[in-house]
């Protein structure tokens, strides 16, 4: 079993903070399973990291490993980018389509964002993860599929499930193991160590010899709340070392 600091260098994961480390600690534990994840944390905290681990140290790994974002597919069109759809289904259907469920067979399906998926394509994704056969968009059979879910949100899924927005059954088929992500205003140094690791991988792409951070800077990024979070962070550095005239 891989340690967490060599997983860290392979995903180029940085930082110590310890709800971090416990995080990629639990995904290399279920891993070698076949149980569904959810994975939680605000937006920008690098959510999409923990199912690349998992996928990369599963018996799939050499299957295919899939990323949708849920919140990102037109309304009118995720049912069939899911699922897929028989020639003549709906106006401009002109051919058979796999769907990315049937797509990711034998490997690892990563649903980002699923609190934004419309509830009838819920339903139909808790038939594929219970019977594991799925029908595309105007077909009349179903064809089997072996998929792994792991899924992410922002969201307080319990919320939306009060609100009727989100199934509970569904829920519990896809909470089987949860692994949250801390934001980084929690993440203390990291701060720190995500900003030199910024600044020097930005610099090398703009061929800017920028050589670090001043004290004061520092303690800007470190006092500030990240809403954004580390997606935030990148690009805050980002363009300090596009506009500064100094090397620091």
């Amino acid at each position: 079993m891989e340690t967490v600091q060599a997983i860290k260098q392979r995903f180029e994961i940085i930082g110590n903070d310890p709800k971090l480390n416990r995080a990629i600690e639990k995904a290399i534990q279920v891993a070698p399973t076949d149980i569904s994840v959810m994975v939680t944390g605000e937006s920008g905290v690098g959510k999409e990291n923990i199912p690349r681990i998992i996928h990369s140290l599963s018996h799939r790994k050499h299957g295919k490993y899939i990323a949708v974002n849920c919140g990102a597919i037109p309304e009118g069109t995720i049912d069939s980018e899911l699922f897929g759809h028989e020639r003549g289904a709906f106006t401009g259907a002109d051919s058979r389509r796999m769907g990315l469920v049937e797509f990711a067979d034998g490997g690892t399906l990563f649903l980002d964002e699923i609190g934004e998926l419309p509830l009838p394509l819920q339903a139909k994704l808790l038939r594929v993860l219970q019977e594991r056969r799925v029908r595309r968009v105007g077909a009349r059979q179903e064809n089997p599929v072996d998929v792994r879910v792991v899924a992410a949100t922002a969201r307080n899924l319990d919320t939306s499930i009060e609100r009727g927005e989100f199934r509970r059954d569904l829920f519990y088929r896809i909470h089987v193991v949860r692994i949250d992500l801390p934001p980084l205003r929690h993440r203390g140094d990291d701060i720190g160590l995500l900003a030199e690791y910024f600044t020097n991988r930005a610099g090398l792409e703009m061929q800017r010899p920028v050589g670090g951070m001043s004290s004061d800077t520092y303690q800007i990024l470190k006092n500030y709340r990240w809403p954004g979070n580390v997606r935030e962070l990148q690009n805050v550095v980002r363009r300090a070392v596009a506009m500064t005239r100094s090397p620091i």
